[in-house]
């Protein structure tokens, strides 16, 4: 199978979908319920960037570490993603979701997963600029 057919087959809808679904619950008014949900709606969008961009890395060549922090180095060097630093706190707070029954460790994820949904949007349209150009 060639490049192109591979690339043609990466699909953002579902990534889509889940920022839309995380921007849904940003925009509510800030309380336990809803930091919760803004939480949760950030793992799985955060799990989402990662995955796409490593299909896409893959569609032009194999990678040699499929580490989440090389993926996103890998993305970087692409421009795909513009600030890694950010890119790795997101890892970090998401590697953190499973602790998010201390009060503390859930607000900080939140402050973090609320500057999410500007980076998935810049990261959205440049895959797919990428995909449509292949």
């Amino acid at each position: 199978m060639s490049l192109v057919m591979k690339k043609e087959k990466i699909s953002v809808q579902p990534l889509e979908r889940a920022l839309q679904s995380l921007e849904r619950a940003v925009q509510q008014p800030k309380n336990e319920f809803n930091r919760d949900s803004v939480v949760q709606r950030f793992e799985y969008t955060f799990e989402l960037c990662w995955k796409v961009l490593k299909k896409v890395i893959e569609a032009d060549r194999p990678l040699q570490d499929q580490s989440v922090r090389s993926i996103l180095r890998e993305a970087h060097v692409e421009g795909l993603v513009s600030d890694v630093e950010l890119w790795f706190e997101f890892q970090k707070a998401r590697n953190l979701t499973s602790h998010t029954y201390n009060e503390d460790v859930a607000e900080e994820v939140y402050l973090t997963a609320v500057k999410l949904p500007v980076e998935a949007q810049a990261l959205i349209a440049k895959l797919k600029n990428r995909l449509s150009s292949s």
